[in-house]
């Protein structure tokens, strides 16, 4: 029998477990853009926590905490209606069990309860990682253009992001 993952918000509590699980998700090629030692708890406890922030996380049937993606509401008044900052990250021994794609769907769920309104969700993806534009495009997310040469690796080699967004 395969295990599933519960799906809840994210709290102050899961701040370590969350850290821990980006770092090795950071550790594997191509898994996140910050890499491990970028990984802080400063930064977790502040995209779990800081204003308009959004965090849900994949626990698994033991308590630990599988997966965890999250975004901010911008906070300039313009751009109120808009869910931006988006990370998401699957421990790397949970990969390819659809808890990425579970993770988008229950911030797409929730964004859509927001008060005030998420009107658009926005992100950016790197080019040279095609199974994740094609999961965003399979969760409604459209192509709206591209940075070129945006991201740049250790070694030198530059990536071009690709910026995609979702109305609601």
């Amino acid at each position: 029998m395969t295990q599933v993952p519960t799906l809840r918000l994210a709290t102050r509590d899961d701040i370590e477990a969350v850290v821990a699980l980006h770092q090795a998700a950071a550790a594997k090629p191509d898994g996140l853009a910050r890499r491990p030692d970028e990984v802080t708890r400063d930064y977790v406890e502040h995209a779990l926590t800081a204003p308009g922030a959004v965090s849900i996380v994949a626990v698994g049937p033991d308590g630990s905490i599988w997966g965890e993606i999250h975004g901010r509401r911008e906070s300039v008044a313009l751009f109120a209606h808009v869910l931006s900052s988006l990370t998401v990250a699957v421990h790397p021994d949970r990969q390819g069990l659809g808890i990425g794609s579970s993770l988008f769907e229950a911030l797409i769920a929730h964004a859509r309860t927001m008060d005030p309104p998420i009107l658009r969700i926005e992100l950016a993806a790197g080019a040279g990682n095609p199974g994740a534009v094609r999961l965003y495009e399979r969760l409604g997310f459209r192509q709206e253009g591209r940075q070129v040469s945006r991201g740049r690796y250790p070694d030198g080699r530059l990536e071009d992001d690709i910026l995609m967004g979702l109305l609601l």
